[in-house]
């Protein structure tokens, strides 16, 4: 099911950016998340193609995913830039006992067309830090305009500040 993100009210979008998503899980493996972008009059700065595990993507464009236990405090958080570069941490609790998050495989960031990514991610090894499912997902997204200004996009936002690991941002169900 294609639900929209909504961009955080003190950091308005570009006119005519929209972002939508739709996600799936198959045997508990494989998290797939479909990420689709609307930018008619071409105001997002997209990153150049890289490749790899790399810090500071929230800096700029990039797509994100936290995935938490429904019972503990634990998360995995990934960052997933267009370009094709990512990152992956866990957490013991909210901001805390932040380290990279080993992979068995790295996660898959494919252009669908224009304005769409798959991004695929093996969850095989999550359920050794945050349990078994069901686990609770946060699907956000940074997007910069080609003038620096940034826009945060979540299916839900707590109140106050941007905070994608706020629980609040947690609205979905996965299991």
């Amino acid at each position: 099911m294609l639900q929209r993100l909504h961009p955080h009210a003190d950091f308005a979008a570009s006119d005519g950016v929209a972002l939508s998503v739709e996600w799936s899980v198959s045997r508990e493996t494989t998290l797939t998340i479909a990420y689709h972008v609307t930018d008619p009059e071409g105001h997002i700065a997209w990153p150049a193609a890289a490749q790899g595990r790399t810090d500071g993507l929230w800096r700029h464009t990039c797509f994100e995913a936290f995935i938490a236990s429904a019972s503990s405090p634990t998360y995995a958080e990934f960052n997933l830039a267009p370009s094709g570069a990512w990152a992956a941490y866990a957490f013991d609790d909210y901001r805390a006992g932040m380290r990279d998050l080993a992979l068995a495989a790295a996660p898959v960031i494919e252009p669908v067309e224009f304005g769409h990514w798959r991004v695929r991610l093996d969850l095989a090894g999550l359920k050794d830090l945050i349990g078994p499912a069901p686990w609770r997902l946060a699907v956000t997204a940074v997007i910069e305009a080609r003038d620096g200004s940034k826009s945060f996009w979540s299916l839900a936002h707590p109140s106050g500040k941007p905070d994608f690991h706020h629980a609040d941002c947690f609205a979905a169900r996965l299991g």
